[in-house]
């Protein structure tokens, strides 16, 4: 078996060979362009025929799409597989080592020692529908920002134009608060009253085009996830950033490992006499990216209410968790009941004192 790493940047990929004990067979440097990926095909059928392996050369790529997207393209579209390795486990394949330092080569050839040292990683695909959403979805995220600036910026100039003119909190993003504001500046004169026209006049543009993105949102959303929709505390923007951030739920071999990638899956934390008594999540995922949302909001539904007031104790589901009827608590929840436990505790003192 042959397995070649590949450390990719935006002007060259330099691709290493190693066979199945992690010995180097070979190196290469091509240009990043449909040109230099080809090149790269054809050295590797070259590995393949030059010796007894039969099989495919299978490469594996530091998980950076933003500079492997292409190549992952090219190399599917020739019928080779191609691993995604995570940095972290090239970083650890690397310091581990005998090469010291750091280059392309050793970068390239630490990526495939970690493809063979873990065979369940995740296989690369061609973008789908997926990325569409989370690429509509990323640029809907940069223009709230820009019309949250804005609206901070205009809110100030209204302030010194005129103190009783008020605006309701969130009412910028309405057309109708946004006319009432320009009529009441059309006739004032001023540096400051034209820079606020100017500040409406953006304001309109970015209004159109989220609302614009929330509809285009609906409908691949609805087309692709409509059972997302239907979860108490998932709306459209939510099922739209899961739909994003999992690229398609199929891609994982079981549950535990989508837990895993959310940020949720139970991690051990036991030493000697302590085993299986304690253990944590992990929180190397942004919680709001990848988990259910109705885990996470404040249900407003009439069922949703009555699931969260009926539910039973939850029960350990994994050996490291605690064998104690622990009730169920939202994430949202944790910070207010120890706070609660605070006061709780103050007010206790205070009486006792």
């Amino acid at each position: 078996m042959i397995v070649i790493g590949v450390d990719s940047h935006k002007q060259t990929h330099t691709a290493v060979a190693v066979d199945a004990v992690g010995r180097r067979l070979a190196e290469r440097t091509v240009r990043a362009n449909s040109d230099g990926h080809l090149q790269l095909v054809a050295w590797a059928t070259g590995l393949r025929d030059g010796s007894t392996d039969t099989l495919e050369p299978a490469f594996a790529v530091e998980d950076c799409r933003h500079l492997t997207r292409r190549l992952e393209g090219d190399l599917l579209a020739a019928g080779l597989t191609v691993t995604r390795v995570p940095t972290r486990l090239m970083a650890d394949a690397r310091r581990g080592g005998r090469s010291p330092g750091k280059s392309d080569p050793i970068d390239a050839e630490a990526v495939a020692i970690a493809a063979l040292r873990h065979p369940g990683l995740p296989t690369a695909r061609l973008d789908g529908p997926a990325r569409e959403v989370k690429l509509l979805c990323a640029h809907r995220a940069d223009l709230v920002k820009q019309r949250t600036r804005v609206s901070a910026r205009l809110r100030w100039y209204l302030h010194e134009l005129d103190p009783d003119l008020q605006v309701p909190a969130r009412g910028l993003r309405h057309h109708r608060h946004v006319q009432q504001v320009y009529s009441a500046l059309e006739t004032t004169p001023g540096v400051v009253a034209r820079l606020a026209r100017a500040q409406l006049d953006r304001l309109i543009e970015l209004n159109a085009a989220i609302t614009a993105l929330d509809k285009e949102l609906k409908v691949l959303v609805t087309a692709m996830a409509p059972a997302l929709l239907k979860m108490p505390g998932c709306g459209v923007l939510s099922a739209a950033v899961i739909i994003g951030e999992t690229a398609g739920v199929d891609r994982f071999r079981d549950k535990d490992a989508f837990a895993r990638f959310t940020g949720t899956a139970p991690i051990p934390v036991w030493s000697g006499s302590s085993a299986g008594k304690a253990c944590c999540l992990s929180r190397r995922r942004p919680k709001s990216a990848t988990t259910p949302p109705s885990s996470r909001v404040r249900p407003r539904e009439p069922r949703a209410l009555l699931w969260t007031r009926t539910r039973p104790r939850r029960e350990p589901s994994h050996p490291g968790l605690p064998p104690l009827g622990i009730p169920h608590v939202r994430p949202s929840e944790r910070p207010v009941e120890r706070f609660g436990r605070r006061a709780a505790a103050g007010s206790a003192r205070a009486g006792h004192g």
